[in-house]
């Protein structure tokens, strides 16, 4: 059973005097930190516990995301998966010592703390949003309380709307505080588990990549270095997210888990065995959204990739 943690959640606000015809801006609400563009939301960032009713209780996730045309793109806790959260981070095999502890893809035996946040406005109209969070589970105690055993530190920044286009940068840092940790995907043959979009899936979704169309299996599935999932997503208009795996992370280019409905799409890292999370170097993972408004061909997303 998953046990929940009350956070702590401190706000330091750098350099955000901002005018009147500034286009992002930001605000705290009861459930976390929204942006929004001229007025209009853009996220909403989850600091507090979500409970879904009276169980899978999450934070630290990204949902609603909405799209250019105004639709919400992402999905919460869905009947079929209540463990999906809009956009998120999570793995399936959380072990100490080779024991499994957790299971923070389906938050069982996992929560996390968030022990400071912070907001930035850059000078460019970008706003950088960092936290740090403890990783714990009841099944990893000390003298009966439950002891953080991973310390994350996350940097997402968010881009004004250029053209038909905006951009979202995610860079997850991950350090173990106790030796011994390992993360991994689902023990099977699919091994899902990392960076994932919880999307709105249309009736005529299309996945491509690079290398032209790409179809979802049950397996995964390579399309080096982005997958484009689009359709009529949008307020019923046409629109799509681009997911980008960064060339720095590890095992790049990163497979693939894609679902046509009823499921996420997840850069699927580091698959079915575990990896070391060390206590002296943080594990580095670097992912940015494009989301985008009517279409964007494959010269347009390796321009805007070849521009990061």
């Amino acid at each position: 059973m998953m046990t929940s943690k009350k956070s702590i959640l401190l706000i330091l606000f750098f350099s955000v005097v901002v005018s009147a015809s500034a286009q992002l801006s930001m605000k705290k609400v009861d459930d976390g930190i929204v942006i929004t563009e001229h007025g209009e939301d853009v996220l909403l960032y989850r600091t507090a516990q979500q409970n879904m009713g009276g169980f899978c209780s999450r934070c630290n996730y990204i949902h609603p995301l909405y799209g250019l045309n105004g639709g919400v793109l992402t999905e919460d806790a869905p009947s079929d998966h209540p463990y999906h959260r809009g956009i998120f981070w999570a793995w399936r095999q959380i072990l100490i010592n080779g024991e499994k502890v957790a299971d923070q893809w389906e938050l069982d035996h996992f929560s996390n703390e968030i022990l400071e946040f912070e907001l930035m406005k850059r000078q460019n109209g970008n706003i950088v949003l960092k936290n740090e969070v403890n990783w714990l589970s009841d099944r990893w105690k000390k003298l009966g309380k439950e002891e953080p055993f991973v310390s994350e530190f996350t940097k997402m920044e968010i881009w004004p709307a250029s053209g038909n286009v905006r951009r979202i940068d995610f860079q997850i840092n991950l350090k173990a505080l106790v030796k011994g940790v390992q993360i991994g995907g689902s023990d099977d043959e699919k091994g899902y588990g990392g960076f994932s979009v919880r999307m709105v899936l249309p009736d005529d979704v299309v996945f491509t990549g690079p290398n032209g169309a790409v179809e979802p299996m049950n397996e995964a599935v390579s399309s080096p270095g982005y997958i484009n999932v689009s359709g009529n997503i949008d307020n019923d208009k046409s629109g799509g997210i681009v997911i980008v795996d960064h060339p720095d992370n590890p095992g790049y280019p990163q497979s693939w888990i894609l679902r046509q409905k009823n499921s996420m799409q997840n850069a699927a890292w580091p698959g079915r065995q575990p990896v070391d999370l060390s206590t002296e170097e943080p594990l580095v993972l670097k992912y940015t959204l494009f989301i985008y408004s009517g279409k964007l061909n494959a010269r347009k997303i390796k321009s805007l990739i070849n521009s990061m």
